[in-house]
């Protein structure tokens, strides 16, 4: 440890800490911008500078190291001189529409030139235009917004390991941009939305759907149904005022109704109808000698990355389809078959946590009834909150209300689908039972829970030992599955998701800037609530789910059926990294 003082107060700090952190621990707030905890400190947009005493040049906090006896100031005269004129040459080049930006009132830019009151922009000059890129599925590029921070060129290299954009050029004329000035649907990108997260303005979105899905609402002809993710009852509250990580399941499905949707089911009900459908063939593949180890298909950026950057390990994939297309295929066939509706005339909306689930709605293989997309339209959580707001809701006074029943009813092994390590759990607790023949008490799978990376697990069920593997984020999957090819590790299943995290933090939830981000932890606070959600559960297994049941005993006949197979199940094939451009 060593002692300094920052704004005459004596602070203690580890001696490989920057003064930025030393002083974030002493409650003295330095305002910064390119900087993200853990991600990015790069000094580059200078807003966090400040003074030593001794040393004539300002220093950038979030990367100047701490010194026994350093002694720094953070409000002189010159150093607040210095961050406004770093904030004005940042606006000179930025699109100040604020208005109409997707941003607006959540903009990390915004409240700096706010809190500096900035009320007028000193050095005008050359301002470049760029064409916006808005050929993904899922993520619109605007390089007129970008202050060329950096966090998304950091987020998407080093925690996710990929690399699908980067700076090009020089100077005034830096951008960020995939390779070659190439779309984002012509790279390496797999859709997950973490960019999004990380940018502190608007030059990352998702493509917005709100548009269509009120044009279906508004449809006579069309009968909408709308199905909520796990992750989206312990993140959306935050998007009217709510703290991080409150649930508001019953206010969820009360807004979504008053909405208009004809239908609001659950998509809980298909996590529960996944774990029957892949527990079953992680069973089979055990005793009749599959491909091991299985790995979970749930995370549709997962995916991509596997077919991409593992092609070879195509055949260890889940056949199964993801839990909210599986709800689409069962509301367009076995829904629209008990209520005589033309399946042609649904049209079934997610709401989700994550960006890439708007990609995985236009591969093969999902459409399952007449060639009809099994989902319509994918709105995420942010789309979400904005349709509410659209229809003058006052989602905070609303009572608590249900999900439609048929597909509606769920169990806390669905809840916990929307956490790095849940998907695996709930599998877990079907998957004992089945082999003991019992009705086992104990749940709770805690070797497969918290934020590590890569987490690893031996359940010893009916005398038979499973070896388990959970990671999150295309990095740690990289890892782990390299040990797999490599002979060092063995496992019977793997469990990945493409957010490091989970679907808690996906690219779709609401964003929390760097400033709260840097004070506590959004996966901590909604990985809470998902737990509790579980456990106020009254059914905590899949398998015990009696609307599951009436599906099964009506309709699909039993788990990996051939008609569960040709509604449920999907393939994949090999992707190029950098397909030929149209």
């Amino acid at each position: 440890m060593v002692t300094l003082t920052i704004d005459g107060i004596k602070v203690e700090a580890p001696e490989n800490a920057t003064v930025l952190e030393a002083s974030q621990k002493a409650g003295i707030d330095i305002p910064t911008l390119c900087y993200l905890k853990d991600v990015n400190a790069i000094g580059a947009c200078r807003i966090c500078l400040v003074e030593v005493v001794g040393n004539p040049t300002l220093q950038a906090s979030c990367v100047l190291p701490v010194n026994d006896g350093m002694e720094v100031l953070t409000k002189t005269k010159k150093v607040m001189r210095a961050r406004k004129v770093s904030l004005d040459l940042l606006l000179s080049n930025h699109d100040r529409e604020c208005l109409t930006c997707v941003r607006n009132k959540n903009c990390e830019l915004q409240t700096l030139s706010e809190e500096f009151n900035m009320q007028d922009i000193k050095y005008t000059g050359e301002r470049f235009e760029y064409d916006k890129d808005e050929g993904s599925p899922s993520i619109v590029r605007n390089p007129n917004k970008c202050i060329v921070c950096k966090r998304c060129v950091a987020t998407c290299g080093k925690i996710q390991g990929i690399g699908a954009i980067g700076a090009t050029r020089r100077g005034f004329q830096t951008i960020i941009e995939p390779v070659f000035g190439r779309s984002l649907k012509d790279v390496n990108c797999i859709n997950c939305g973490q960019c999004i997260a990380a940018c502190p303005v608007g030059a990352l979105s998702e493509k917005t759907e709100i548009d269509s899905v009120w044009d279906a609402i508004h449809d006579p002809d069309k009968h909408v149904v709308v199905q909520p993710a796990p992750a989206i009852r312990v993140a959306i509250g935050e998007e009217f005022g709510l703290p991080i990580g409150t649930r508001v399941t019953g206010k969820l499905a009360a807004a979504l109704k008053k909405c208009g949707f004809d239908k609001v089911f659950d998509t809980d009900f298909a996590a529960d109808l996944t774990i029957m459908e892949e527990g079953t063939e992680l069973l089979g593949r055990i005793k009749n000698g599959g491909k091991l180890p299985l790995i979970t298909s749930c995370s549709p950026g997962w995916i991509k990355y596997c077919e991409m950057y593992f092609p070879e390990m195509i055949e260890n994939l889940s056949s199964c389809k993801s839990p909210h297309e599986m709800m689409g295929a069962m509301v367009k066939s076995y829904y629209a078959e008990k209520n005589g509706i033309d399946p042609k005339d649904i049209f079934m909306v997610s709401i989700m946590p994550c960006t890439a689930k708007k990609y995985e709605i236009q591969r093969p293989g999902e459409a399952a009834v007449n060639d009809l997309s099994d989902v319509d339209a994918v709105l995420t959580t942010r789309e979400c909150a904005t349709l509410i707001k659209m229809a003058n809701i006052d989602f905070n006074a609303l009572e608590d209300e249900g999900f439609d029943r048929l597909m509606g009813e769920s169990t806390g092994a669905a809840a916990i689908f929307g956490v790095t390590g849940g998907v695996m759990e709930a599998a877990l607790r079907t998957v004992a039972d089945i082999l003991t023949g019992e009705d086992l008490e104990d749940v709770d799978y805690n070797d497969v829970r918290g934020f590590d990376g890569i987490k690893e697990a031996t359940v010893s069920v009916a005398g038979i030992d499973i070896k388990v593997a959970v990671a999150s984020g295309m990095a740690n999957a990289h890892k782990l599955l390299k040990a797999v090819q490599s002979g060092e590790k063995s496992y019977h299943f793997i469990e990945i998701m493409g957010c490091p995290g989970g679907c808690i933090v996906g690219g779709g939830q609401p964003i929390v800037s760097a400033r709260i981000r840097n004070r506590v932890s959004p996966k901590d606070l909604r990985s809470k609530a998902i737990y509790a959600e579980d456990e106020a559960m009254t059914i905590r297994k899949s398998h015990k789910n009696p609307e599951i049941h009436q599906l099964y005993d009506e309709y699909l006949g039993e788990p990996n059926s051939h008609k569960a197979h040709d509604l449920l199940h999907t393939f994949y094939e090999v992707k190029d990294k950098y397909p030929e451009q149209s």
